[in-house]
Order: C-alpha cells, then structure tokens, then sequence
C-alpha cells in the first residue's frame, strides 16, 4: 500500500464512518422516536446549552495558558489571545482531517510567534500525553464509582466476575510479557516502539521539572472538570435525564470520549456511544439519543463558529508578522 493511498484512507476513512453511523442510526430509529428526539432537541433550555458551551470556552482558554508553561522553559512567551485563537483553529481542522490540527497549531506558532516548528509540536505532543493519561485517570474513577452497575453490564453479556478478573489478568500478563519482549528485541520496529514510549514518558515527566508545574497540574484538573461539566449540565435538557448523578454522567463522559478519537469529532458514533452508555441506567433510547445529539451539535457549533472566527482573526491581529 502506497503512502498516499494510506494518507487518503486516513482522511476519508473517518469522516465515512461517521457517515455510515449517522444513517445506520437513522434507519434503526423509528419515525416517531426521531420525532420525539427532534422535539427534545428543539426544546431544549438554551440556558443549560450556553453554560455548556462557557464551560467549554474556558476549558480552552485553561488549556491556552497552560500551553505557555510549556513554552516558557523553551524561552518563548506567546500571546494568550494567539494561543487560544491556535487551539480554535486546530479542533476546526480535526473535525475535517484528524491530527491536522496539531500541525496547524505548530505552524501557526512558527509564524506568528517565531517559535521553531518542532519545538511548538513538541510541545504539543506532551500536551497530548497529559491528554491520554488524564482520560485514563477519569475511566478509573469512573469504574471505580460505577462498579456494581459495570460488573451487571458485563455479566448481562454472559461474562461472569471470574471472567471479568481472568480477562484482567490475562491483560496484564500480556502487557508484562510484550513489555519484556520490547525491552530484549533488537529489531528496528521494536527500537522505534522504544524511543516512541521513552519520548511519551519523558514529556510526562518533563512537566515536574518545570517552573510552574503546580499552575500546570491547576489547569490540567480544570481542563478536565470543565469538559466533564460541559456534559453535566446538558442533562438538565432532558427531562428524563436531569435526575442522573455526576458519576453516571461520566459513565457518558467516558464513552462519548472514545467516539471522539475514533470518528472525526465523534460524528455519527458519539451520540449512539452516549445512548448506550445512560441506558445501562434505565434512559431510554429516545431519551439517550437526545441527551448524545445536543451535547454532540453543541461542542461542534461552538468549534465551527470559533475556529472558523479564529482563522480569520489571527492573520488580522498579526498583520505585522
């Protein structure tokens, strides 16, 4: 397989599922159910829909500033309006090609701010490690809080505890055994593996020798609680949904946060993903579905219009660089 033939499935190949999953949905929804979703969504309390969206606003502004801490020990200093007018433009990209919008934000870095490309994309690449690991920190919780109800999930499957614990152990065996192989394999593909997993560690462990590391540990938890409330406060647009606690919402959280990586901006996957997460606690799919499309349509205009703001307000506030 070519590389551009790779390049290209990369690109279409999200967006087409994302496609395929939007009319699989509509077809295995009944015309009366879609009618009650579409009266959910127009109905909805637009207070609730804007507090959601402030909260996304200033998870974004939080993840600006701590951008910078990144950048101060590299010896540069951003502007705070160019570093969120970036961040914009960067989730817009996402949602056309994946990953482009982290390029896009190190170019746009080296253009307006003069820092090197792979300095600003290094950068980048550790944001996305605090990323990967505060998703991590939050399925932990989140089993934890949730263990009877995810226990029942599984054994409802015909996976009983025994099963649960033996498909954990057997994870974690293999993870021992390829971690054992990777470390005595010479073989250039077990080397990249090496120098790629030291890279990601480094970056985490990078951030506690930074100066501010407390300021960027502050804005990393306040990153992640605005996300999970952006999702908290849109059950209140649902009647059905409004007596749900913070612990099943993350249940959602966790599962919308999946279709997210898997589809372009977590079309057509996150709302279904989202319904199947609330039914494990008695919402029903029409319910479920309204709850996943408002939520999904709210964080997508709120990128649309801001990245698209952002693309033309960036070049116009740097006219001179």
């Amino acid at each position: 397989m070519t590389n551009s033939l790779k390049k290209t499935l990369k690109t279409i190949l999200p967006i087409a599922i994302g496609i395929f999953l939007v009319v699989y949905w509509y077809n295995n929804t009944a015309a009366a159910d879609r009618e009650k979703i579409l009266f959910y969504i127009k109905e909805a309390d637009v207070f609730w829909i804007i507090l959601s969206l402030i909260l996304g606003l200033l998870g974004h502004i939080s993840r600006a500033i701590r951008w910078n801490y990144l950048l101060e020990p590299l010896g540069y200093k951003p502007k705070l309006i160019n570093n969120i007018l970036m961040i914009f433009m960067a989730y817009l990209a996402n949602l056309g090609v994946p990953r482009t919008g982290e390029i896009l934000r190190a170019t746009a870095l080296t253009t307006y701010e003069g820092v090197p490309f792979e300095k600003g994309f290094g950068t980048i690449v550790t944001e996305r490690v605090v990323d990967v690991f505060m998703l991590l920190v939050v399925v932990i919780i989140t089993l934890l809080l949730q263990t009877d109800i995810i226990i029942d999930f599984f054994q409802q499957r015909g996976l009983n505890l025994n099963g649960i614990f033996l498909l954990l152990g057997a994870g974690i065996f293999g993870f021992v055994i390829f971690f054992l192989f990777i470390k005595k394999s010479k073989s250039k593909i077990t080397q990249k593996i090496k120098v790629f997993v030291t890279g990601l560690m480094d970056g985490v462990f990078s951030i506690f020798k930074m100066k501010r590391k407390w300021a960027f540990v502050f804005h990393t938890l306040f990153i992640w609680i605005c996300y999970i409330g952006m999702m908290w406060v849109i059950k209140f647009t649902v009647p059905e949904t409004v007596a749900l606690s913070l612990s099943e919402v993350m249940v959602a959280f966790v599962f919308g946060a999946f279709a997210m990586a898997t589809t372009n901006g977590g079309v057509g996957l996150f709302p279904i993903l989202v319904s199947k997460a609330l039914a494990l606690f008695g919402i029903s799919s029409v319910s479920g579905d309204a709850f996943g499309w408002i939520m999904w349509i709210a964080q997508t205009l709120m990128n649309v219009v801001f990245g698209a703001i952002s693309f033309l307000l960036l070049p116009l506030l740097n006219r001179n660089r």
